[in-house]
């Protein structure tokens, strides 16, 4: 009854861990320059003084980006760069 109840226990876990991820993109996030703290191919920027650190999406160049909005920039504090609004 023991093993089962902890089977129980530690499967929960692992399926809580794996419902809960990151910021989504436009999200608050709270390290500029951080990745594990925003969705997968997202990184934390501190985009406007006096505003919450916000997660954006991760580029390598400007086609990864809306061109018509985004531009693909450089991300102080990493060596990423990010869709930022032109």
């Amino acid at each position: 009854m023991k093993r089962l109840a902890m089977a129980m226990l530690l499967a929960s876990a692992a399926l809580l861990g794996a419902a809960c991820g990151g910021a989504e993109i436009g999200e608050a996030c709270e390290t500029p320059g951080e990745t594990d703290e925003c969705v997968d191919g997202a990184v934390c920027i501190q985009a406007v003084s006096g505003q919450d650190p916000t997660c954006f999406k991760v580029c390598a160049s400007d086609a990864d980006c809306n061109p018509n909005t985004e531009a693909c920039n450089g991300v102080e504090g990493s060596n990423l760069k990010a869709c930022r609004l032109k």
